[in-house]
């Protein structure tokens, strides 16, 4: 990092072109008179700049490293409009309550980014600088994609709409559930677990992130006889039904080929995970969508970087940049549960995730107003550690546009797989009618339940066995404008 005493500026102003080192904010990179422009792209990063080094230069060096700029001047910038291609750091505010770490809202011209390609805009704007010496700490905390940029991409294959209507289901949440255990199973006791749990009330089950083509099942087993249960619990309901069968694999070529087989067995949708990369998300989207298959995406990995608070890349940056490559489900936190889910911070997430505008709101860590262009929406998941006595919750919490996938509190009931997902599905109902009678169902929540079951044994066991399963601790990543703490 150049040298600079503490009102970023450096200690002798010298001629850009002058060999040597200058400061960031001296090259450009800095300009607090800037209107970003419709076409801008936005970011809004956390800095924790290291002792002794200036946050205004630590917000411009973050502009330039992510732009144009490398630790000294170089005479080709001469070649080329280099104030066109500047990132600019136009706002420098220190976090509320926090010492030492600062919010820099950095401006990027559009020009920048190959259109359509999430790879290419990731690489740009977290592609070095997050290991930058004179930062102790970076995260990305939101982006501003401009309409302009949304329409270079497709999005997601289907959306929420579409998809109701490919499944039939109206008026509330669809309900799942992640077979257990994760690994280990043969192939035709995993289809035995599909079949009870859609059988029992579920809309969906699920392959776990983890199961790919191990020795104990391999994919095309598992596939033919989730398939199996799928259509045998279909026949006997009714109802469409659909298992997440995972299409992970070490190739694009191995994926494609399971998503086909997946396709010709008659799935409705088929499952990926993040860890394959975007660009390998975005090939699947462009053939889900040309195959008229559902895309599931489970978020493995994300928490190794969007749990911290002071570096890494938030979740609702990481939900932007998948509804743009186009995935119709994602997992998204549940508030409840298990796993980590401020309530306020989730807000911000499923917003991001199902609507067409979403205004700044720093109560739920929106940094600017996002405009999606009639781009359609991605469906969120809830999953982790919840279960039939939270419904109320959830349905609060959440939504109706939402997955709510009950794993153990499906297949962990004392009376069977197949009771777990009644219960489920029979709290999911009596939410809904009370909702829909304009009852308090929140705070009713508890004794509408307990009403209901009354006249359903699996629920009432299932309220019997996880009724003081809580999980109470505060959450990691919360907004800066009030601290919460998570619900059970």
């Amino acid at each position: 990092m150049s040298p600079s005493p503490t009102d970023g500026t450096s200690l002798e102003k010298k001629e850009r072109w002058a060999s040597g080192v200058t400061p960031y904010a001296d090259m450009g990179y800095y300009d607090a008179d800037y209107v970003p422009k419709d076409t801008d792209i936005l970011a809004a990063f956390r800095i924790t700049p290291q002792a002794g080094v200036d946050a205004i230069e630590a917000a411009a060096a973050v502009a330039g490293e992510s732009s144009t700029a490398t630790w000294t001047v170089v005479w080709t910038d001469r070649l080329t409009d280099h104030k066109h291609y500047q990132a600019k750091a136009y706002s420098v505010e220190p976090v509320p309550g926090v010492e030492g770490q600062y919010i820099a809202k950095i401006a990027y011209d559009i020009d920048l980014f190959e259109e359509g390609s999430i790879a290419n805009l990731s690489s740009s704007i977290i592609g070095n600088v997050f290991g930058f010496k004179p930062l102790k700490a970076l995260r990305l905390e939101d982006m501003r994609i401009p309409t302009h940029y949304v329409k270079t991409f497709h999005g997601p294959p289907h959306g929420i709409v579409m998809e109701r209507e490919y499944l039939d289901k109206f008026g509330r949440p669809l309900l799942g559930a992640t077979v257990k255990p994760k690994l280990g199973l043969s192939a035709k006791n995993y289809g035995r677990i599909v079949y009870e749990a859609l059988v029992g009330g579920l809309d969906f089950t699920k392959d776990d992130e983890n199961i790919n083509s191990q020795p104990f099942m391999r994919w095309r087993d598992r596939f033919l006889y989730c398939m199996e249960g799928v259509q045998k619990a279909a026949a006997g309901s009714g109802e469409i039904k659909g298992h997440y069968l995972n299409v992970t694999a070490g190739t694009m070529e191995e994926m494609y080929e399971r998503a086909e087989f997946a396709k010709e067995i008659g799935s409705v949708i088929v499952m990926i995970d993040l860890t394959i990369g975007y660009t390998a998300i975005q090939s699947m989207a462009k053939w889900a969508r040309a195959n008229g298959v559902l895309l599931h995406l489970h978020r493995a990995g994300h928490g190794t970087y969007t749990r911290q608070k002071t570096h890494g890349v938030s979740f609702r940056v990481i939900a932007k940049w998948c509804r743009l490559m186009g995935v119709d489900h994602i997992h998204a936190g549940t508030v409840v549960g298990k796993l980590e889910g401020d309530p306020n911070t989730t807000a911000g997430f499923y917003d991001t995730l199902r609507k067409d505008f979403i205004p700044e709101n720093p109560l739920h860590g929106i940094y600017f107003d996002q405009h999606w262009a009639s781009m359609p929406g991605t469906m969120p998941v809830a999953s982790g550690g919840i279960h039939a006595g939270q419904m109320h919750q959830l349905l609060h919490y959440l939504g109706d546009d939402v997955v709510l996938q009950f794993g153990g509190g499906t297949i962990g009931h004392p009376m069977g797989i197949r009771a777990g997902a009644t219960a489920n599905r029979v709290a999911t109902e009596a939410m809904i009618q009370a909702r829909n009678e304009g009852r308090d169902y929140y705070q009713e929540g508890p004794d509408i339940l307990e009403k209901a079951a009354k006249g359903c044994p699996e629920l009432n066991a299932a309220l019997e066995v996880w009724k003081d399963i809580t999980f109470n601790f505060e959450s990691t990543d919360t907004p800066d404008v009030l601290v919460t703490p998570s619900i059970g």
